[in-house]
């Protein structure tokens, strides 16, 4: 089952790529900046209906932070397991189809509101956990 367990290898580091990028793209680059510095500076007063002590800017930083170290958690936990603890994960189908449900997820957001470098990445990522599933499943 080394197949298998390459591949979700694989895809979870592929994942912890992609959120280890988002995140120094958030806090160490320009990269999330609007192209036009008055939105920035309006985002920077401008609160949102829930709380006044919130900005629409502390908010984009904070989702981003956040988006970008649940997917590095994501990634670190199911390489942690992977590489240490394969053989029982193959016993639970629930441990893999979370992980599949989850990715899908990702690809429908990657397609439906981001750009075409985390589509691909979690696309690969996604096929990558199938296709492990699949050769556990086949191989039980």
């Amino acid at each position: 089952m080394i197949a298998a367990k390459l591949l979700w290898i694989t895809g979870s580091l592929i994942m912890g790529t992609l959120g280890t990028i988002h995140m120094i793209y958030t806090f160490f680059s320009d990269k999330f900046l609007p192209r036009d510095g008055k939105l920035a500076e309006r985002m920077d007063k401008v609160s949102p209906v829930l709380s006044e002590q919130l900005t629409m800017w502390k908010a984009w930083i904070g989702f981003n932070g956040s988006h970008s170290s649940g997917i590095m958690f994501i990634a670190i936990i199911n390489c942690f397991l992977a590489i240490n603890y394969f053989p029982l994960l193959q016993k639970s189908h629930f441990y893999f189809l979370l992980n599949i449900v989850t990715l899908a997820f990702y690809v429908f957001l990657a397609g439906k509101y981001w750009f075409a470098k985390p589509l691909i990445g979690a696309s690969i990522t996604l096929a990558c956990y199938v296709v492990a599933y699949v050769l556990v499943v086949v191989n039980r």
